[in-house]
């Protein structure tokens, strides 16, 4: 094979989840999630898991990396990397090809690259000191490091702290070496026209709405996880958050969350264009484009020289 991994990016509400699921099923193999909120248990709507996705024609398609940890838990790129080599592992085992599918750019290139990464303990210090600093500063002071911190997650004054608090750790620390494969990967992109981009945020927020999106948040906080923990994980989860608190109105949060999810999805395909100044070779199919003649296109990718 040409290949050790084949990996599916692109924005969310592009369609990637269902065309891995459909090529998983076409070559008989198993999916890892490259999600940094669908490790999350019983936090399903709003991450998106979209768990029907990985039934095709009557078929479970076997994924990982999901539903692996309880809310709360501040999951991070050190313990991906550790837990995506387990089920690279198990995959491989079985003689199969594993795809990696998602949308968090950090954790994708995290693997494709190889980082080297140390875990990262807390800075009582650093952290008092940038405490009370708006989303913006914030954001900026992240900026003057050295890009490697999933910036697209970093959508809360917490997240954005704790994203400088492991730059500024890596800035002091020499990294050990850590032993990681050189994964030889077939990278596609699922390109999608912004506007339709949008359409498609839009009518399925309203659709997990409906399904029950802040009933999931009510029942987070009621086995009693904090409000400042849900709205930790940014996007859905602050935005619902802050409503069901009465902060903000059903109208308000759904205007801003709906605008939250637009600008998520620019900054995920400002990163994937990034990886490819970076290096790395994406093949870009238009999202249009149905399954089938997707999966003959990868196929083809696979077997070219």
């Amino acid at each position: 094979m040409n290949y050790d991994l084949i990996t599916i990016v692109g924005p969310t509400a592009s369609g990637k989840t269902t065309l891995a699921a459909s090529l998983a099923s076409r070559l008989d193999t198993e999916i890892i999630s490259g999600d940094s909120r669908q490790v999350y248990r019983r936090m399903d709507l709003g991450t998106g898991k979209d768990l029907d996705d990985y039934n095709v024609n009557g078929r479970q398609i076997p994924y990982h990396l999901i539903d692996i940890v309880e809310p709360g838990y501040k999951y991070n790129v050190f313990e991906y990397q550790r837990d995506f080599l387990e089920a690279y592992r198990q995959i491989q085992e079985k003689g199969k090809l594993p795809i990696l599918c998602g949308g968090t750019g950090m954790y994708i290139e995290s693997i494709l690259k190889g980082y080297r990464l140390l875990p990262v303990p807390e800075n009582p210090t650093l952290r008092a000191s940038l405490e009370g600093k708006p989303l913006d500063e914030l954001t900026q002071i992240l900026s003057t490091y050295k890009k490697l911190h999933n910036s697209t997650d970093v959508d809360t004054p917490k997240r954005a702290i704790r994203a400088i608090e492991i730059e500024e750790y890596y800035r002091q620390q020499p990294v050990e070496e850590r032993e990681f494969p050189t994964l030889k990967s077939l990278i596609v992109g699922i390109d999608i026209d912004r506007e339709l981009r949008r359409e498609k945020i839009s009518r399925r927020l309203k659709q997990r709405l409906e399904e029950g999106m802040i009933e999931e948040v009510r029942a987070l906080m009621d086995e009693g996880i904090a409000p400042e923990d849900l709205i930790y994980y940014g996007l859905e989860y602050k935005f619902l958050t802050m409503h069901v608190t009465g902060q903000l109105t059903y109208e308000e949060m759904f205007l801003q969350l709906k605008t939250a999810i637009h600008q998520f999805a620019k900054r995920q395909m400002t990163w994937f264009r990034g990886m490819e100044r970076r290096g790395f070779t994406i093949h870009w199919l238009d999202a249009e484009m149905d399954n089938p003649k997707k999966i003959q296109r990868i196929i083809d990718l696979m077997n070219s020289k």
